[in-house]
């Protein structure tokens, strides 16, 4: 969608100011949008014509922000959403009604988990969990006739395993379904998940790309790559009566997939980002480039260091040479992989606490992936709901910690570490 740099979209995609116009996106903080004639009005019901005439559908602020991740991502359009869940929910839902079956990798967020095993179940959907490191005869195995998708996160939380994009895509492909990418810890900055051949890419844009802590909400991006004419998807190639027959493929072409989420799901959840969020969340973009790099050398910096420590039982970092995933991550992320690590002390659940209560610099707290060092107990917190068999399949053990490195001065998050450890 440009020809600038990532660093540059991070700033400039999407808003294009004319003359006398702000320099800065403004805030349209309007539910509504005036039009002189009632066709008018009528051809953007139909879907005949581009504007905005509900927020709920399409705003202005929304709409800007929307095209710069789209822009950064590489794809042909995409969708704002009140929050990551939703996000990953209308991903799914877009191509796979009641009486579908996804495959879906087990190391996923715990909200997205319980999303889809108990919440989107009782919708009439099958999920076939496995873990994110199976093998193409165990990925093969998973697929069934009325198969529609395959889920996974690009580098999982809080286990930091590294998904092999080309295996899940090729095999996706083989079996006639897109594969729907999580690429949120990532961001496009340092994964580009289209480029190994994902069609549909979901972030939960309350972490990096706001990096603030000061909005919840997500993103749906169509690569546009997909072909949606294999006889699997009747939703996007046989007409929606409820737009006056008109087939999202025939009309909208490679935008099919986005158009519909947005004309059809949106249109009847609602759950649209505001303006005012995309303003908050706009804002986190533009710096978004310059973040990354400095949470990512402060994360290794910060692995490396805990790897040197007696109390530690062990750490789990994708851009440690002493990590499984360090050869994967090398190749979908070689300008470095998130913030992120997870790590055990030794003493278990005990320890954990400990530690994390002895923190002064760093805070407990639910959040993950904004510039302030945080920490989490995960088997307690976000994936509590589990039990021990699925926290074993998502990577999750009772001592496990998740530190969310922040931007903080190296020295100074590296000190309250160590201080803390030596109070144990």
């Amino acid at each position: 969608m440009s020809h600038y740099h990532l660093d540059t979209d991070c700033i400039h995609a999407g808003y294009e100011p004319g003359n006398g116009e702000p320099r800065a996106l403004p805030i349209v903080q309007s539910t509504t949008f005036k039009y002189d004639s009632a066709e008018t009005l009528g051809e953007l019901f139909d879907l005949k014509a581009d504007g905005f005439f509900y927020t709920r559908l399409g705003n202005p602020t929304i709409d800007a922000v929307e095209k710069k991740i789209a822009a950064l991502e590489g794809g042909v359009g995409a969708l704002l959403t009140s929050s990551g869940q939703a996000a990953s929910l209308i991903s799914v839902l877009n191509i796979c009604p009641a009486g579908g079956h996804v495959v879906c990798s087990s190391a996923i967020y715990g909200g997205t988990f319980n999303l889809f095993y108990k919440t989107m179940r009782e919708m009439g959907l099958e999920f076939t969990f496995l873990a994110p490191g199976c093998t193409k005869e165990e990925l093969n195995a998973a697929f069934r006739p009325n198969t529609r998708c395959v889920f996974a996160e690009t580098l999982t939380n809080p286990s930091l395993v590294v998904t092999d994009l080309e295996l899940f895509a090729k095999t996706a492909h083989a079996h006639g379904v897109p594969l729907i990418v999580d690429n949120t810890f990532p961001t496009p900055i340092n994964c580009r998940p289209f480029a190994f051949g994902a069609d549909i890419v979901t972030h939960s844009t309350t972490k990096y790309m706001d990096g603030h802590a000061v909005q919840v909400g997500g993103a749906i991006v169509d690569s546009g790559n997909f072909n949606w004419e294999n006889g699997k998807f009747p939703g996007l190639t046989e007409p929606d009566e409820s737009y006056h027959g008109i087939v999202y493929t025939k009309q909208f072409g490679k935008a099919a997939y986005i158009v519909k989420a947005r004309a059809h799901l949106m249109r009847d959840l609602g759950a649209q980002s505001s303006p005012n969020n995309a303003f908050l969340l706009n804002l986190g973009l533009e710096t978004l480039a310059l973040r990354m790099e400095r949470h990512c050398s402060n994360a290794l910096a910060v692995a490396t260091h805990l790897e040197q420590n007696d109390k530690i039982a062990w750490v789990n970092y994708p851009g440690l040479k002493s990590s499984k995933y360090y050869e994967l991550a090398k190749k979908y992320m070689p300008n470095g992989t998130c913030g992120v690590i997870s790590f055990g002390i030794k003493g278990g659940r005990e320890a954990a606490a400990g530690f994390m209560e002895g923190l002064k610099l760093a805070s407990i707290v639910i959040h993950v992936a904004d510039l302030r060092t945080c920490v989490l107990h995960p088997a307690s917190t976000t994936h509590r709901q589990l039990n021990d068999d699925q926290l074993r399949e998502a990577g999750i053990g009772p001592d496990m910690i998740r530190m969310s490195v922040g931007i903080e001065n190296i020295a100074d998050i590296l000190e309250d570490i160590d201080q803390s450890l030596n109070n144990l």
